[in-house]
């Protein structure tokens, strides 16, 4: 009965596709600043799917309705949209067949064709490209921007959210940053910088609040020229103290407070050339190709790169992390020792539960991925809370969380251990094993800097190919600094990114394994890359972890790693028994201690 809601939905927007004639409606996982995470108000494909995974977009034609998403989420997506009526479309696949293509082979020939789609909600690019693909399939195609086009539909749709907004000490000033923006634009001779990632502007304007679950975000705009700097944040009337502090701090500093609505006034009226990067289709169409100049931020390669307060921040709040992490898991193996009866969710509640002890702790950076056994074959598995499996003394539990930290311990993490629950079987041994020894090539590269991370994946995947093995997730991602727990421009993933590592960049190592049905398999820390030396032959970089929490050896098949693997391994749970031991209570160090010896 529930799935049939989702069914009903879709058929009322296909009766508001009939009375305006519409070919079809698309509709993106997204929000109107691009964003990888939501605020409910633009969880739109969950609300006319059930899909709730993070990466996912949406078309309903007359006589079809299709949802694409990539590998990640592919087991969940199955589940999720039986009996709505929605097809799965693979992404990231080799024999994918993206949204663009796939609408310029769904209609006949010489059909003028009319798409409507959310235009706030769906990027330039990508409109662009559905038409390009549609002219070329010899097509008239007319895109119909509706902003907020489910709201007839969707009767109790939540409003924009306004939380606190408070300061934060970067090391840097928003003076300072601004005045980068403004030096970019003189360089660039470009009249405004407009900024809609919602971190960028964060990271700008150092600012933070909670707009949306787990990022610590403002939704605005933000539109800064060499004379102006109007901040499109305004929702409702402030009335919280710590708000009116922050905002009376930015006006002095110059900064123009607006309704978030104006943005769109404010483009219609602005004189001059804009430089937006990737925007949304409605808002790209009033600046219209005479003013857009298509230059990508420069924020986004100036907040990958750390300054020394940030990279101290990083490293304190990891301490923190990783002394909640060692607390759970020696909570969690001495649970279960006890017979005590412990589900995915319980594991969850507690690791927040623990985190939540340091008082610098915000909250978790991510939705807490607690799966055991088949569950953790999803690689983006969503506990539940009802009925949630019990964990049992056999086979691999899967743990992937992370926490924000602000005041003394500022930053954000992001980690996964898969740890052994008892006996495991040779298969669940083997591919622990290779995934770690993917994990730790990765760890012990060195490299030219400037290097790109595409150029070092094959690093983490080349003891999974030998065995013919692999995983469709990207190796690593970015991080921000008490920010999104997702950032670029920088990754490490099999996709031609031409951007370089260098000093001060944060990326994730975090190779897998995922047998459907069984188990899977996830190692993951975050690096941080610095300076390894110069000689020669130029500079040349390495990665220092950042994340404190042991690799469990007990499920290590130990002739598959190297001697150098090995030696690496060791030295890495020495390092974390010595930094972590002196500040826990004594049982658990000396649990720590046994866990962290030699092999």
């Amino acid at each position: 009965m529930e799935k049939r809601i989702y069914a009903d939905r879709i058929e009322e927007l296909r009766s508001m596709m009939r009375s305006r004639g519409w070919d079809a409606v698309i509709i993106t996982g997204s929000d109107p600043h691009g964003s990888e995470y939501p605020a409910e108000r633009w969880k739109q494909v969950q609300w006319l799917t059930s899909f709730t995974g993070e990466a996912g977009d949406v078309v309903i034609t007359l006589d079809h309705a299709g949802l694409w998403t990539d590998t990640r989420y592919f087991i969940q997506a199955l589940r999720q949209l039986e009996g709505t009526g929605v097809e799965l479309h693979k992404m990231r696949v080799p024999e994918q067949v993206p949204i663009p293509q796939w609408l310029a082979s769904a209609f006949e020939e010489n059909k003028e064709v009319y798409f409507a789609l959310d235009g706030l909600c769906t990027d330039n690019a990508f409109a662009a490209e559905v038409k390009a693909r549609q002219i070329a399939a010899g097509r008239a195609c007319h895109m119909v921007s509706i902003p907020n086009l489910l709201d007839p539909l969707w009767e109790d749709r939540p409003q924009v959210p306004q939380t606190p907004v408070f300061e934060v000490d970067p090391g840097e000033s928003r003076i300072e940053r601004l005045g980068r923006v403004r030096d970019w634009l003189s360089e660039n001779r470009v009249d405004y910088l407009l900024l809609s990632a919602l971190d960028d502007i964060a990271w700008t304007l150092c600012v933070r609040a909670s707009d949306i679950e787990y990022n610590p975000l403002v939704i605005s705009f933000l539109l800064v020229g060499q004379d102006s700097a109007d901040w499109f944040v305004l929702k409702e009337p402030v009335e919280d103290p710590q708000t009116e502090e922050t905002f009376r701090a930015l006006r002095e500093d110059g900064v123009q407070l607006r309704y978030y609505e104006e943005i769109e006034i404010a483009l219609s009226d602005a004189c001059g050339s804009v430089a937006a990067g990737e925007l949304n289709y409605h808002l790209s169409s009033l600046l219209g190709p005479g003013r857009l100049c298509p230059l990508p931020s420069p924020v986004q390669k100036w907040k990958a790169v750390k300054n020394a307060v940030e990279i101290s921040g990083m490293r304190r709040s990891h301490f923190a992390d990783g002394l909640a992490m060692e607390k759970f898991l020696y909570w969690l193996e001495k649970s279960l020792d006890g017979d005590r009866a412990v589900s995915e969710w319980d594991a969850a509640v507690k690791l927040g539960q623990l985190r939540a002890e340091c008082p610098e702790y915000q909250g978790d950076s991510f939705e807490t991925i607690s799966a055991y056994g088949p569950g953790a074959a999803l690689p983006h598995y969503i506990t539940p809370n009802h009925e949630a499996p019990l964990l049992e003394q056999r086979g691999l539990y899967l743990c992937d969380s992370g926490g924000q930290y602000w005041g003394a311990f500022g930053g954000t993490t992001d980690l996964t251990r898969t740890v052994p629950l008892g006996p495991c079987t040779p298969l669940e041994m083997e591919d622990y094993t290779l995934v770690l020894k993917g994990h730790i090539q990765l760890a012990m590269a060195v490299f030219p800097c400037g290097t790109p991370g595409c150029r070092l994946d094959a690093l983490a995947r080349e003891p999974l190919w030998k065995a013919q093995r692999n995983f469709g997730h990207g190796t690593g991602h970015g991080v921000g600094w008490f920010l999104g727990v997702h950032e670029g421009p920088q990754d490490i993933r099999q996709n031609l990114n031409p951007e370089g590592l260098v000093p001060g960049m944060i990326v994730s190592d975090e190779p897998g394994i995922y047998r459907e049905g069984l188990f899977g398999v996830r190692h993951e820390n975050l690096l941080l890359c610095v300076e390894a030396s110069e000689n020669e032959f130029g500079s040349w970089c390495r990665f220092e972890p950042l994340t404190l929490c042991h690799f469990d050896t007990s499920a290590i098949v130990p002739g598959l790693l190297t001697p150098e693997e090995h030696d690496w391994l060791n030295s890495y749970n020495a390092r974390v028994f010595s930094l972590l031991a002196p500040q826990l209570p004594k049982a658990i160090s000396d649990w720590l201690r046994a866990k962290t010896s030699a092999i």
